[in-house]
This record gives C-alpha cells, sequence and structure tokens, in this order.
C-alpha cells in the first residue's frame, strides 16, 4: 500500500522498517489529538492548564521506550515543546489520578486489539470457543529515598501495585486496575475486576483470586474460572476424585465439589482438579489443586490443568516489561507517577503485539514464535527513535493519523514482509551449569586474567604432545 510518505520516512521504512511500524502504531491509536480529547473525558479532578496529558504520555514513552535514561532526560530532550519546567512535569505525573492510567490501559488495548485482529494476527486461543484472560497482581519495585519522610529508612519504598489482565492469544495487556497503596490486598480490587468480565472468557487465576465473590460473580455474568485452590474457600465433595489421565507434567485427577458448607444445599457446583507433579514446583510443591466452572463439554480436567499451568506467559510478559521495556522508573516515588509510568510500559508492549501479530501474519505464527526475539527487537526501536526524531518533523507521521483501521493493517502487513528477521533471532542456550565452588584466599585477593590465559594454553598444548596435565 502506498502511503504518501516523507522520502526520509520511506528510507527508515525500508531499512528499518520494525521502528517505523511502531511509531506508526503510535500515530494512529495514540496520537497527541486523540489522547488530549480522551483525557478531557476521563480525567475527575486534573484538567489541563499549559501541560497537555499528550505531553506527558510522550515523555514517559520516551522513557519506557529506552530511549532516554530518565524522566528528567527526556523532559530535557523535549523542553521546547512542553514548554513548562521539569517541576510542573513531575507535579502533573504525581498529581495522575489512578483511574485515568487504568482508563489509558484500557483505550490503548481497545485500538491495538481492533488492528491485530484485523491483521489476522492472534496465536491459537488456548481453549477453542473461549477468550482466554489472564489476572495477575504485580508489586512495584523499591524506588530511590527522595522523599523526606524516607531519607532516614532503610526499608524499601513500595509505591504501589496493580492487578493486571493478559490476553494470552492477542498478547496484550487489556485491562490494569492500580493501587497506590502497596499493602492492600489483591482482592480487594476484584470488585472492579469484575465489571470487566464479559460473556465467553475463560478467567485463570492464582489462588488470591480464589475468593467465592469472584467466581460466583464470573459466573453471573456468563463467564467462567479456572483458579488454583485457596484452603480458605470453603466447599463440600459431591463425590470421589477419578483418575483423569496425563499431561506432560503429571497425572490428572477431576471430582465435583459444591461451594459453601454440607447444610449450603443451593451453592454453586464446581469441578475441582488434582494435578500430581513430577517433579516439585520451585516452592517445593508436589500437588496443585484447581477449581473450574468450564462445562466438561468444553474442556477436559486434562485440558483444563495444561492451561492453567501456562499461567507463566502474564508472569513472562511482566518480564519483558522490566528488561526490553523499562516499566519499572525507580527515581519515581510518588505513587501515582510510578503506576502511570508502569501503565505506559503495558502500552507500549501492546505496541510491540501489533507489529509482533503483523510479523506473524506475514511469516506464519511458527516462525515467529520460534525464532522472533522480542528483546532485539524493543532494542532496535529504542536506537532507532533518535533518528527518527532527529530528522523527521511531526507533521511527517501525520498521515497515520487519518487512516482507517483497514489501511492502517494493510500498511503494517505490507512493511512486516520486507523484515529481515535474522536481525532478530533469538539465541537460546543451553541448560545451566552449575557453577563451581569457589575458594577464597585472602592471601591473593586478586589475579592476572593475561597469567591465566597463558596456563591454559600450556596445559592444552601439554595434553595436545599426549603428556599429562
Amino acid at each position: 500500500m502506498n502511503l504518501p510518505l516523507n522520502p526520509i520516512l520511506e528510507r527508515f521504512a525500508e531499512r528499518t522498517p520494525i521502528p517505523v511500524m511502531a511509531r506508526g502504531v503510535l500515530e494512529r491509536c495514540l496520537s497527541a489529538q486523540q489522547l488530549d480529547a480522551w483525557f478531557e473525558t476521563v480525567a475527575e479532578a486534573q484538567y489541563t492548564r499549559e501541560l497537555l496529558f499528550s505531553s506527558v504520555f510522550e515523555v514517559m514513552t520516551d522513557v519506557v521506550f529506552c530511549q532516554q535514561p530518565s524522566v528528567h532526560a527526556a523532559h530535557q530532550a523535549r523542553e521546547e515543546t512542553i514548554g513548562v519546567s521539569v517541576t510542573s512535569l513531575y507535579n502533573k505525573l504525581n498529581g495522575l489520578e489512578p483511574g485515568t492510567t487504568a482508563e489509558l490501559v484500557r483505550f490503548a488495548a481497545e485500538q491495538a486489539e481492533a488492528l491485530i485482529e484485523e491483521l489476522d494476527g492472534a496465536k491459537p486461543a488456548p481453549l477453542p470457543g473461549w477468550r482466554v484472560k489472564v489476572l495477575d497482581g504485580n508489586w512495584l519495585e523499591g524506588r530511590e529515598h527522595r522523599l523526606k519522610e524516607l531519607r532516614g529508612v532503610s526499608a524499601a519504598a513500595l509505591p504501589g501495585k496493580s492487578v493486571a489482565v493478559f490476553d494470552p492469544a492477542l498478547e496484550l495487556f487489556t485491562d490494569l486496575f492500580p493501587c497506590e497503596d502497596a499493602y492492600t490486598q489483591e482482592r480487594a480490587l476484584l470488585p472492579a475486576v469484575l465489571e470487566t468480565v464479559r460473556a465467553g472468557e475463560l478467567w485463570l487465576g492464582d489462588r488470591n483470586f480464589c475468593t467465592r465473590g469472584f467466581i460466583e460473580g464470573t459466573v453471573g455474568r456468563g463467564a467462567a474460572v479456572l483458579v488454583r485452590e485457596h484452603e480458605g474457600l470453603r466447599f463440600t465433595p459431591l463425590g470421589p476424585m477419578h483418575e483423569a489421565g496425563r499431561i506432560a507434567t503429571g497425572t490428572v485427577a477431576e471430582q465435583r465439589v459444591r461451594l459453601g458448607p454440607a447444610d449450603e444445599l443451593d451453592g454453586l457446583e464446581l469441578r475441582r482438579i488434582r494435578i500430581e507433579l513430577d517433579a516439585p514446583t520451585r516452592d517445593g510443591e508436589t500437588t496443585l489443586y484447581l477449581l473450574s466452572t468450564a462445562p466438561p463439554e468444553a474442556a477436559s480436567a486434562q485440558k483444563l490443568a495444561a492451561l492453567y499451568l501456562t499461567r507463566w506467559t502474564i508472569e513472562t510478559a511482566f518480564l519483558r516489561l522490566t528488561v526490553e521495556l523499562r516499566g519499572e522508573i525507580n527515581t519515581l516515588g510518588y505513587p501515582r507517577a510510578a503506576l502511570f509510568g508502569f501503565a505506559v510500559a503495558a502500552v507500549a508492549f501492546n505496541v510491540l503485539a501489533v507489529v509482533k501479530a503483523a510479523l506473524r501474519r506475514a511469516h506464519g505464527i511458527e516462525l515467529i514464535e520460534q525464532t522472533l526475539s522480542s528483546y532485539y527487537v524493543a532494542n532496535e526501536i529504542s536506537h532507532t527513535a533518535e533518528a527518527l526524531i532527529t530528522v523527521l518533523d511531526p507533521e511527517d507521521w501525520a498521515v497515520f493519523q487519518t487512516l482507517s483501521v483497514a489501511a492502517m493493517a494493510a500498511w503494517l502487513l505490507e512493511l512486516a514482509g520486507h523484515v529481515n528477521l535474522r536481525k532478530y533471532r533469538k539465541h537460546p542456550r543451553g541448560p545451566k551449569k552449575p557453577p563451581p565452588k569457589r575458594e577464597h584466599d585472602p592471601q591473593r585477593p586478586h589475579v592476572s586474567v593475561a597469567r591465566i590465559l597463558t596456563e591454559r594454553k600450556a596445559q592444552q598444548a601439554q595434553r595436545k604432545e599426549g603428556g599429562s596435565p
């Protein structure tokens, strides 16, 4: 698809298509005009005076894409266009409402989902006929002790937590529920999560989300759950466990149970699934119990057991937020600013999900999933961004803002077909070997590497000659 692009932008698109695709997705889904108009509809207490919300978002995007090392550096690079002091920027960040942060992730996810669906670039559904959602909590790491009250405290300063919702087929964060108090129990956020549940969804969660209210509320909305059993949940067995076969990691058994004590006859009936693991978990557990409301005709106990063990996909996504992107910005100590930074990282993750969907459509799911390294993708985007900003004007990207979803998907697919995948190939390593025990000699606190290598060469030459080492 031929777009009226600046010749310089066309050259970038030919030589580095992935960074141009990512920037194009940002312009199509989250342009400055869109963001500022959206902000006016969702902000409750904050309002725009001199600093636009889109400017705050652009600064944070520079940081999470690792284009700038800090918020202060990003502000300095954009100071002429931002038009306010760095203090004003931090004040804006520190005052962003958690509701605005949550709505930003939801808004961006809807935009990304539309493009992925148009591209037909989703991965196969984990459970055909159901849309799987994975639920997990995330504590933000301790921050620098910049606040006056923290300077004499040695304990880690936790700026908040959130519950995230991840769609493994689309590889999108569809929702984020931020909380400023890091000590708040994840279960306290479940009522807000329930408001987003839709019919035909299957929600996966660990034992923290195994509550009667969440299970019954999900079923009441026409959805189903698959959660790990919490010892505090009361239920009544309706029959014995019966063997249900094997999965790759162990044996599976199943029984029927009813929520509530034995004298409560109208409780919701559940499937209770036991997994006897061949090898213990990292916590030393060998047996897992799951509870599910998915009907037997939708999935066998084996299928549900195997599906639950794919919960790690959201943990991998969290890891990518902190390794490939900068979701943890340790200089942002105020909870609202820190939570917003994490949310923008989730938005950036979703932008990359659209790019990856286009690559799957152009090159095939199997090839992309097996060979594409998202680390090298993110690395090229961060290193190319400065060149794009330096030689191109904001007006050069305006063409994407008015493209239809179909036209944008067609352009992405065309560029994806020209991507040289060898630049982004994975380099899987073998199993780690246990490190040898180190001996400390206080009389020899250091060694010469050159002499060590000389000794190695001498030993190799001696072995080659057939002598003893």
